[in-house]
């Protein structure tokens, strides 16, 4: 088996794991960071909108010893706006211009076709009114208030109505993030962009409802033991698909990171860009706020309930009730006080400590048969 592969087995085991849910105001303190930095760049500089929301004309070259300098040069001095110009992988250009009539657009077409030295007609023009880009946005935010909603409900239902507005958190913390990547890096805004941003929800979701699944089958009856509080059950949950959430998340990454600097970068599809880097942004932040954002707010959601009080206050009085005997719970055996109820194979550590430490040798799990 792979050094991974044993790394996942003895997570999930519970031999060996991170205490996520302990440290969860440090990852709350990073996660506000980050998102007041997105809010500001949001506020500061704004989104780049493309000419499908502002209207205005883009034009396709074809390929000829033209400079991007020369044709910017061209195509501003022809219009009257700044013109935004790419290469393409074919050896054509891309370029746009801002808020053109069809009089503009025309002696734009005009001017490019003789700087390139080719038929006028080789010039492809398309003119995009801004009333279309209008009603993409209009239609997405639509789509993304009842896919919110949605969400909410069948988490309520398939879970409970904690891990909903846990969930929904995570999901907002998500497309924030992605977002203020594009008000920052300054990466134009189209219709592509949304349907990256469109996209991540359910990525977002996945590894996310996959902790949650594990953790409400490992807190079923959790308050007939009192050898772990939520917290642990939570942190366990965690640990136990940590290994399978880098592995789905690494493969998703790898083709849209190849999108986006390859397709992209190298060879300039504007297309590619866009929906790519919202793609990124958007599953890395979701492989993130899963871990450390969703289950550790689940967690502290749930032990506000009394029942949930009341054991942790058990937990712990056991654990100093021990400690004071200068005994261990290492999961040698039975417990008297579980009731009957499975065990894990090891106890958890204390509070920002290493969570479910080795078995000792020649003892038993203390594993139910």
């Amino acid at each position: 088996m792979s050094r991974l592969g044993n790394l996942g087995a003895r997570l999930y085991r519970g031999e060996v794991g991170y205490d996520f849910v302990a440290k969860r105001r440090f990852w709350y303190a990073v996660s506000i960071l980050i998102t007041i930095t997105a809010i500001v760049g949001l506020a500061v500089r704004g989104l780049n909108m493309g000419i499908e929301f502002k209207g205005g004309a883009v034009f396709t070259t074809p390929k000829a010893e033209v400079s991007v300098s020369q044709a910017q040069e061209v195509a501003e001095e022809a219009s009257g706006h700044l013109a935004i110009v790419q290469e393409l992988g074919t050896g054509g250009m891309r370029i746009q211009v801002s808020e053109l009539d069809t009089a503009q657009a025309d002696r734009v077409q005009t001017e490019l076709a003789e700087e390139f030295g080719v038929d006028r007609e080789k010039i492809n023009a398309e003119l995009v009114g801004p009333s279309w880009g209008e009603q993409i946005a209009n239609k997405a935010w639509t789509g993304l208030g009842v896919f919110m909603i949605l969400v909410v409900i069948y988490l309520a239902i398939a879970f409970e109505w904690r891990m909903a507005i846990a969930a929904l958190i995570a999901l907002i913390h998500d497309i924030t993030i992605t977002v203020g990547v594009y008000a920052l890096v300054g990466l134009e805004v189209t219709p592509g962009t949304v349907i990256g941003l469109l996209t991540i929800l359910g990525y977002s979701l996945y590894d996310t409802v996959v902790v949650f699944d594990s953790l409400k089958e490992s807190s079923k009856d959790i308050t007939k033991q009192t050898r772990w509080t939520y917290s642990d059950v939570a942190n366990r949950s965690i640990n136990s698909t940590l290994v399978r959430s880098i592995n789905t998340t690494v493969v998703a990454l790898l083709p849209v990171a190849g999108l986006l600097f390859i397709g992209g970068g190298v060879l300039g599809a504007g297309m590619l860009n866009d929906i790519s880097l919202s793609l990124f942004v958007g599953l890395a932040a979701g492989a993130y706020s899963s871990i450390f954002i969703a289950t550790p707010l689940v967690a502290d959601l749930k032990e506000r309930e009394p029942q949930m009080k009341a054991l942790k206050k058990r937990v712990l009085a056991k654990r100093a009730a021990a400690a004071a005997k200068g005994e261990t719970d290492d999961g040698s055996g039975p417990d008297p006080d579980d009731d009957g109820v499975e065990t894990d194979d090891a106890a958890p550590a204390a509070a920002g400590a290493v969570v479910g430490q080795r078995r000792g040798r020649g003892r038993p799990s203390g594993r139910s048969r």
